[in-house]
């Protein structure tokens, strides 16, 4: 699979330097702004407020995603898209999911430039103009950090979230302030480029933050709030988590396997270290046990297996 990059910096919380007189905004033609919403009665009206009361000083396409809503979402878009000219609804008849929606978004949005932001009201859409800032000064995806002074995360999923991120990072060889964030602002290009790769699910900002990062394009992000969510979360604690969990070291193993099977193969040499030191100092006579040889097999086998997933991911780039 070849990958086109254009930048292989990855910056975080980095001021601008301003653009060059001559560089072309990207955002110059116009943006695409794209709200998934199922089920988001209590906050989808005000978000849609805010959003088409923003002067970004460039044409403003407004997509909204009804995922399926079975609560009064339809009947707000519906009063609301037929107020506003720039407002676009599309229907999915039946619920898909968060990353099915924001790909039907991606697919149907006229400019070049495209923001995500959620129907919660969680977000600040103030920040949106900094995170285009971001894009026009060369960034391929802008996130919205929830690092800011005000952020709202139920104490409960902070160290599910806090691990994963931790183990993103690791694996990502980078640091990802948030993994998550559902306001980012991209370049259409890089989403259309994974699109074979995303998910349906909430995974879908995990798996393009992950791909965006093991393929060394240029990821920006700013420290936004994090306010309280408008209705009730459509996150799952624990099948979600694991299913993160499962998302990343498969992401990481596309584009990067060897960050996966070093530590593995690792782990299973101090292992053998421990059953070798074990079978030929503490046990008499001294013989090497039968556990002692499966784990060399197995420590081979890893080995030879990473290797060989290196040598493929490699030559799909060619």
């Amino acid at each position: 699979m070849t990958i086109p990059t254009e930048s292989t910096a990855t910056r975080v919380g980095e001021p601008l330097s301003g653009l060059a007189a001559n560089k072309a905004r990207r955002t110059a033609n116009g943006v695409t702004l794209v709200v998934p919403a199922y089920n988001e009665e209590g906050g989808v009206e005000g978000v849609l407020e805010r959003l088409c009361s923003l002067d970004l000083g460039v044409p403003l396409e407004i997509l909204v995603v009804n995922d399926g809503s079975t609560d009064g979402t339809g009947a707000i878009l519906e009063r609301l898209g037929a107020a506003e000219p720039r407002l676009s609804i599309i229907e999915h008849a039946r619920n898909q999911g968060y990353g099915a929606a924001l790909k039907t978004g991606f697919a149907a949005a006229a400019h070049d430039v495209v923001v995500i932001t959620d129907g919660d009201g969680t977000y600040p859409e103030e920040s949106i103009a900094e995170l285009l800032e971001r894009i026009d000064d060369g960034a391929e995806m802008a996130v919205g950090s929830r690092t800011g002074a005000s952020v709202h995360i139920p104490l409960i999923r902070r160290p599910a979230k806090w691990f994963l991120r931790k183990l993103a990072s690791f694996l990502a060889g980078t640091p990802i302030p948030d993994l998550n964030s559902g306001l980012r602002a991209f370049r259409r290009e890089l989403v259309l480029t994974y699109r074979p790769i995303l998910p349906q699910g909430f995974s879908f900002t995990t798996t393009i933050t992950l791909a965006s990062l093991t393929n060394h394009h240029r990821v920006d992000y700013v420290a936004i709030d994090y306010a309280h969510r408008a209705g009730r979360s459509k996150i799952k604690p624990i099948r979600d988590t694991l299913g993160f969990l499962s998302l990343i070291i498969r992401t990481v193993l596309y584009f990067n396997p060897l960050k996966v099977f070093y530590p593995a193969t690792f782990a299973i040499f101090l292992t053998l270290c421990g059953f070798v030191y074990y079978d030929m100092f503490v046990v008499e006579p001294a013989n090497l046990g039968d556990k002692t040889v499966l784990v060399f097999v197995a420590l081979v086998q890893v080995l030879t297996v990473g290797l060989l997933a290196d040598l493929i991911e490699k030559k799909s780039r060619l």
